[in-house]
């Protein structure tokens, strides 16, 4: 996904350049530069300038027939990215002198760079180099990163989100793809996209990961994390219920609204029918104390501390900070603030069992030869509910994506799956809740009962239809339905007699 080419620059040394004017003249017509400025240069009192850097095989060439005196070319090192567009703002980009400026470029700068060496050179009175300090055996070479990122699946997501940023004329999207069983981050999505290869062409805005540098309010995603405070910690379980006031619940000066009038529903349908007022009710029974506590558990309000650069911690107040409708608002995603990455690592220990794993970007360290310099292995943060809140859990976010569930957009074909919609409003300048712009997402795993993937999606500002359930679970869909399919993931839905006449087949 990048690579480093040989490239010639062009430089002078101005002490041997006989007609500067003309020098110049002649330079700037071949290499489209301007004529003054480079007369300037070689006017200059530096015994070294350069011409042009990184200059293409045909201004090379054209200045090398020149044979001019005093111009040498000196052979660099580019960084180049063939896959253009492809996970850009994961890859970062480097500068001019091969320096990483942005994402994974600059955060394994160190490593890809290789050994900085120091040689002494010695000139005569004309300027010219004659010899040099001891030869360097030691090999200098820069390492190369093998990533976690898939291409095949970083593209699936990529056009996916393209497709439903650009149907909804929204302002971004952001998808990611994870391994739950290790952290691995599988595909990082973007839109807008940009090139690495030209990246002074966009605008900054569009270079970062914000993925990992920007937060949101997640909306009813957290309500995932709220109902598994609630069986973890507040003694509450699946099948007990609560009564959802038919729309709205008044909280001192404030009211709770829910998008249908609910009366009693269990804490299994709390969420599959995303109720507001049902997850305060539920919040209210187990305290403040118990929601604050799993919601640290699972990585909020702190950095996960993945190998790229720029990571927010979010934001998660102390409990003691909070009014009774600020707890209840934050039971479903308002008043707290999230990245994206926070909230994939956050459901990957959901569909794992229970363990909270760092998400990472490289899985190994190679040097020149491919041997292995170091090897990253997964690791275990901590564990933050046990396996069997997980499970029921589980089996309550499988209800979301049946009839009736606020998630039925993201059922695939052959798989089961699990997952939460989430839509929440944003913040005008004012501090107020705006009533025209959102943040439609979606976040699950699938298959269900074994994942091998969890997947986030985001889409900013959705114009016309906002809710995540039909903005942003359809993307869920296609992603998970292209990326099991790719990974050879056995459908789940009758493949037992396929596996049968196979068997029989091969025992003849």
């Amino acid at each position: 996904m990048a690579v480093s080419i040989n490239v010639t620059s062009i430089a002078a040394y101005p002490a041997r350049v006989d007609n500067p004017k003309a020098t110049a003249k002649t330079l700037a017509g071949v290499l489209d530069l301007d004529a003054r400025s480079l007369q300037s240069k070689l006017t200059g009192k530096k015994s070294f300038v350069w011409i042009k850097r990184q200059s293409t095989a045909k201004e090379t060439n054209a200045v090398k027939e020149l044979e001019i005196p005093g111009i040498n070319f000196v052979t660099e090192y580019n960084r180049f990215y063939p896959q253009t567009t492809l996970a850009a703002q994961a890859l970062g980009f480097s500068g001019m002198d091969g320096t990483g400026l942005e994402g994974i470029e600059f955060y394994y700068n160190q490593q890809l760079k290789g050994v900085d060496l120091n040689f002494t050179i010695f000139k005569d009175a004309l300027g010219n180099g004659f010899s040099a300090g001891p030869g360097q055996s030691t090999d200098t070479s820069g390492h190369n990163l093998v990533l976690t990122i898939d291409n095949t699946i970083q593209y699936i997501a990529e056009s996916a989100l393209q497709e439903a940023v650009d149907e909804y004329s929204a302002l971004s999207g952001l998808a990611l793809v994870m391994n739950p069983q290790t952290g691995a981050v599988l595909a990082l999505a973007h839109y807008p996209l940009f090139n690495p290869n030209s990246y002074a062409d966009f605008e900054k805005s569009i270079w970062r990961n914000r993925a990992l540098t920007d937060t949101f309010e997640p909306g009813s995603t957290m309500k995932i994390f709220s109902a598994a405070a609630a069986l973890e910690h507040g003694k509450i379980t699946p099948n007990e219920i609560f009564f959802c006031e038919n729309g709205a619940y008044k909280i001192g000066k404030n009211v709770v609204h829910d998008t249908h009038k609910y009366g009693w529903l269990s804490l299994q349908q709390i969420i599959k029918y995303s109720s507001n007022i049902g997850a305060v009710k539920v919040v209210e029974k187990m305290g403040a104390r118990n929601l604050h506590r799993t919601f640290r558990d699972f990585g909020f309000g702190q950095k996960t501390g993945i190998d790229s650069p720029g990571e927010t911690p979010g934001s998660l107040p102390h409990y003691s900070s909070w009014s009774k409708i600020d707890t209840g608002a934050i039971s479903f995603g308002h008043g707290i603030s999230v990245s994206a990455v926070q909230m994939i690592t956050a459901i990957s220990a959901i569909a794992n069992g229970g363990n909270l794993m760092k998400p990472y970007l490289v899985r190994a360290i190679v040097d020149q030869n491919g041997n292995i310099v170091n090897a990253v292995k997964p690791q275990k943060v901590r564990t933050v509910i046990s396996a069997r809140t997980a499970t029921i859990v589980k089996n309550i976010l499988k209800t979301v994506i049946t009839e009736g569930g606020t998630g039925v957009n993201a059922a695939l074909d052959g798989y089961t799956a699990c997952g939460k919609t989430g839509t929440a409003r944003k913040l005008d300048e004012n501090g107020e809740y705006s009533k025209t712009r959102h943040t439609a997402s979606f976040i699950g795993f699938a298959p269900a009962d074994d994942p091998e993937i969890a997947i986030l999606v985001i889409i900013d500002e959705p114009q016309g239809k906002y809710y995540g359930g039909i903005v942003a679970a359809p993307v869920f869909k296609k992603i998970s339905q292209q990326t099991l399919n790719y990974l050879n993931v056995p459908p789940e839905a009758g493949p037992t007699k396929l596996r049968v006449s196979r068997d029989n087949g091969a025992k003849g």
